[in-house]
């Protein structure tokens, strides 16, 4: 009986040794990739052997895969005894991960500032435009006084000299008593009040004197 239990554990364990081995991680570089078909071959760190990677197996980050790029990544052993990368990671990328982080905090802070400095200029300019209009507004309403006061003295004045000096001098060229008041009284070198007394043309305009 012991025969066949010695032999089973010697068929075992060697399969035991080449799957703890085959599961290590390992580096290489990516060496042809097909990106239609989506795989390609790695060549491994150590010897000559290329290994089949498929695009499953790299992380889901966004970034294709480049010939060129080194890598890390466990083998895994099929049951027709064939190889393939599985579980493909890419040294550095979490670390530029965060550095694409940061540019957005950076502009997640500037947001409140840039809306109260907004708010700030609409509200000095609107103050501004406001004082402009209410100045405009005063001086419109503002009386101009001197044409009126110019228009009522010439309405007043009118009626009070409704003669002017023509070069008339004597009492037949007159019209009317007070027409000889206002030329001996305002016009110079007058003929028409003979004896001084200030009543001129007694005898034609002025008799009732």
């Amino acid at each position: 009986m012991r025969e066949p239990t010695d032999g089973y554990v010697s068929q075992v364990h060697p399969f035991r040794t080449h799957h703890e081995s085959a599961a290590m991680r390992t580096h290489g570089t990516l060496a042809q990739w097909n990106d239609d078909r989506g795989f390609g071959f790695i060549e491994t760190a150590v010897g000559t052997e290329q290994l089949f990677v498929h695009i499953s197996a790299f992380p889901r980050d966004g970034i294709r895969p480049r010939i060129g790029e080194l890598i890390s990544f466990e083998i895994d052993v099929r049951g027709d005894g064939k190889k393939r990368a599985v579980r493909v990671m890419r040294p550095g990328s979490r670390a530029s991960v965060r550095r694409t982080r940061r540019p957005r905090s950076s502009t997640a802070r500037q947001g409140p500032l840039t809306v109260v400095v907004s708010l700030l200029l609409l509200t000095i300019a609107g103050w501004y435009g406001y004082s402009r209009l209410t100045a405009h507004h005063a001086i419109d309403s503002t009386p101009l006084p001197t044409p009126t006061s110019h228009t009522t003295s010439a309405k007043t004045v009118a009626p009070d000299q409704p003669f002017h000096c023509d070069g008339r001098t004597r009492c037949s060229q007159m019209t009317s008593c007070a027409e000889a008041t206002f030329f001996i009284k305002q016009c110079p070198g007058t003929k028409m009040d003979g004896n001084g007394d200030g009543v001129p043309c007694e005898s034609q305009w002025c008799t009732g004197g």
